[in-house]
């Protein structure tokens, strides 16, 4: 287990900057997720803790030891691409054999490690399989074990389960977990997929446009993001605009066009000032829904649409000059007619005020 420290990251392709003096610290054995939309730079910082970019300044570390000009294969990572990368003339066992063969490991010690890989990730009895014979997801396994039988320092991920359908996605997340904690690896993840980051991850980064906008453990971006980026990124929400009124610690009362909220702070950097503009986050989860008013943080509306989906269902709640989307678990108001008005509630500690924009 080692831990990885990048400081100072600068990454440019011309005149675009990939990535712009990025600092992060993944500790050893973390599984650590690199979340954000397409070109924000997750791809690009993988690649060069890899090694297959060379920033223009900045240091990589693996523990004490400085990689940043250190050739790929002299790195000792494990890597998972997207398209797997197997030799399809090749058998399974010789897929997850190269790296030994091209380190010059023994026979003897290449098959023992062979085999020890393969029953890792359950496909022990498959060895001698071609590739073209392998369903989607024993092809992700034999590239998984052939990241591993190198045994790595530490484990590099880019989107492997995007290729996946859905049944084989949450199959191969928990796959994935089990095999890095049973390995003791530190495991960087590069994924687009919020909820595949939220199940797997330990703790995760947030990149917009080469800069890290938030790190923390999955709840704690979720439920306390510090942008409305990162508040967006990670699932549906509700934004309302209002306006700063009293701030008392980590609360702050709000006053909007729906009506007056009862907060809490999202960023731990901002600290606003009665008067100053600012923006709520509340997930449409939070959100209790009842035939009489709440104690606070109520607002009164009709069901203007709903999507029934069995355990859940999905609502837009019209209220006031606002349109909200409201999550019922174990519903009970799908049936309700849409004259009838309803009061949904939500915690202080659910509505999230942010800096504006």
């Amino acid at each position: 287990m080692i831990s990885l420290t990048i400081e100072n990251l600068t990454k440019r392709f011309g005149e675009t900057v990939a990535l712009s003096g990025l600092n992060l610290r993944i500790e050893p054995g973390e599984i650590f997720f690199l979340l954000g939309p397409s070109g924000c730079g997750k791809t690009t910082l993988l690649r060069s803790i890899a090694g297959f970019y060379t920033p223009e300044s900045g240091r990589i570390l693996f523990g004490d030891e400085d990689v940043t000009r250190v050739p790929p294969h002299l790195r000792n990572t494990g890597m998972m691409f997207q398209s797997y990368a197997l030799w399809p003339h090749m058998t399974v066992a010789q897929n997850v054999a190269f790296g030994l063969e091209e380190r010059k490991v023994s026979a003897r010690e290449t098959a023992e490690r062979v085999a020890a890989a393969l029953a890792s990730v359950r496909m022990e009895s498959l060895g001698e399989r071609r590739i073209h014979q392998l369903s989607g997801g024993q092809q992700q396994r034999v590239a998984l074990a052939r990241a591993l039988v190198i045994r790595p320092r530490c484990l590099l991920l880019d989107e492997p389960l995007s290729n996946l359908d859905a049944r084989l996605r949450l199959e191969m997340r928990a796959e994935i977990r089990r095999i890095c904690k049973e390995f003791g690896l530190t495991a960087i993840y590069v994924t687009h997929d919020q909820k595949e980051a939220l199940s797997i991850a330990d703790r995760m980064a947030i990149l917009e446009g080469g800069h890290l906008r938030q790190t923390g453990t999955p709840a704690e971006v979720y439920r306390h993001p510090h942008s409305r980026f990162v508040a967006d990124f990670m699932g549906e929400t509700n934004f309302l605009e209002g306006k700063v009124g009293a701030v008392n610690g980590g609360r702050v009362v709000v006053e909007t066009a729906l009506r007056e909220f009862t907060a809490t702070l999202g960023g731990h950097a901002w600290q606003p000032q009665a008067g100053e503009n600012c923006t709520l986050s509340i997930r449409p989860e939070s959100w209790r829904l009842s035939v009489e008013p709440g104690t606070q943080n109520t607002v009164a509306g009709r069901l203007s649409e709903r999507v029934y989906l069995g355990e859940m269902a999905q609502y837009q709640l019209a209220a006031g000059p606002h349109v909200l989307k409201v999550f019922e678990l174990n519903p009970r108001f799908v049936e309700l007619s849409p004259e009838r008005e309803l009061f949904a509630s939500v915690e202080p500690e659910d509505v999230v005020a942010l800096p504006p924009g």
